[in-house]
């Protein structure tokens, strides 16, 4: 693996064109004047890379690209100011990548979420897929890969765990951020870092407190937990059962979408730069932090990030 410039994958099986709705107040049952309209490539994995390039690291986004929206997600990304740090390695496919609608509050910085389910894809289309995955696995560039979000028709149920047992073949560090089914088949494959929200981690262990749940998603074979736990920044259950816990110095309001997402960028490019867990999860509190100030996800406050990293303090995290 490379030691300095890591090259990163990320795969988005469920791919979005992301529009963002800003209005004055968002009320049931009610017409409204849009006052500004943000359209980005979008879906978990894309959002991922956009943030692991603003950065400056090589990333190449792989996963399903359809219709006249996939057709737009490309279009934006090849014209998206990435330095030549982001390769679009997306397979094509015959139904439409979803959109996803969110409608931000101006008033409230309440965000409402609309999430299309996806194209149905064909058996021929995923194996397509797998075999663009083992290409980048084996190319002998890929260091670490990112299987983020949901699955659209037709994907099997243990896509992940398939994938994450070639990135362990390969041996490319491999992150899983999914929910329900995926995670859990995908969790018995031995993912390296699971990125579960609270509510996620909960479903997935049966325990509510979060410090219990890491330790229980590490026994079940992740190796490593992080866990978003909303306002109150994030949880690191780490090898030999070490934990910390990092939350922003001060609450933030505004639009939380790809908020987790930017946080995955965080821990990612501390893993390739060799930081120790401490500094990974104060990178990625304080980028979650500063995307919730961004008109979109995949985005993020980049003032507000330089202003936030050096406050955010690390503690221990016990039960």
């Amino acid at each position: 693996m490379g030691q300095n410039r890591w090259v990163i994958i990320t795969v988005t099986l469920n791919a979005a064109l992301d529009l963002t709705y800003r209005v004055p107040a968002l009320l049931p049952h009610a017409s409204h004047r849009v006052l500004e309209v943000v359209e980005r490539p979008g879906g978990k994995g894309l959002n991922v890379a956009r943030v692991l390039a603003a950065l400056g690291h090589p990333v190449t986004v792989t996963g399903f690209a359809g219709g006249p929206a996939g057709d737009e997600v490309r279009r934006r990304l090849a014209a998206g100011s990435y330095d030549g740090r982001l390769t679009d390695a997306l397979v094509p496919i015959a139904g439409h990548t979803r959109r996803t609608v969110g409608v931000v509050d101006a008033g409230n910085g309440g965000a409402t979420q609309l999430n299309e389910p996806g194209p149905t894809v064909t058996p021929a289309e995923w194996n397509a897929l797998l075999g663009v995955y083992r290409e980048l696995l084996t190319g002998g560039s890929a260091d670490a890969v990112a299987l983020c979000g949901s699955l659209p028709p037709g994907v099997p149920v243990g896509a992940y765990a398939e994938l994450i047992r070639e990135a362990r073949a390969a041996g490319v560090y491999v992150l899983l951020d999914a929910e329900g089914p995926p995670l859990r088949r995908g969790l018995a494959a031995r993912p390296d870092l699971i990125k579960p929200n609270a509510d996620e981690l909960a479903g997935l262990t049966g325990f509510a407190e979060p410090v219990r749940a890491a330790r229980d998603a590490r026994r079940r074979g992740a190796r490593a937990v992080a866990a978003s736990l909303g306002a109150e920044g994030m949880l690191v259950m780490a090898e030999e059962e070490i934990g910390w816990r990092a939350a922003p110095p001060v609450l933030l309001t505004g639009n939380p979408t790809g908020a987790g997402d930017s946080a995955v960028a965080g821990l990612l490019s501390g893993v390739a730069e060799g930081l120790p867990w401490p500094e990974r999860l104060t990178r990625a509190v304080a980028l979650s932090a500063a995307t919730v100030l961004a008109p979109a996800a995949g985005e993020y406050d980049r003032a507000a990030y330089a202003d936030l990293l050096p406050r955010i303090e690390v503690v221990p995290a016990t039960s």
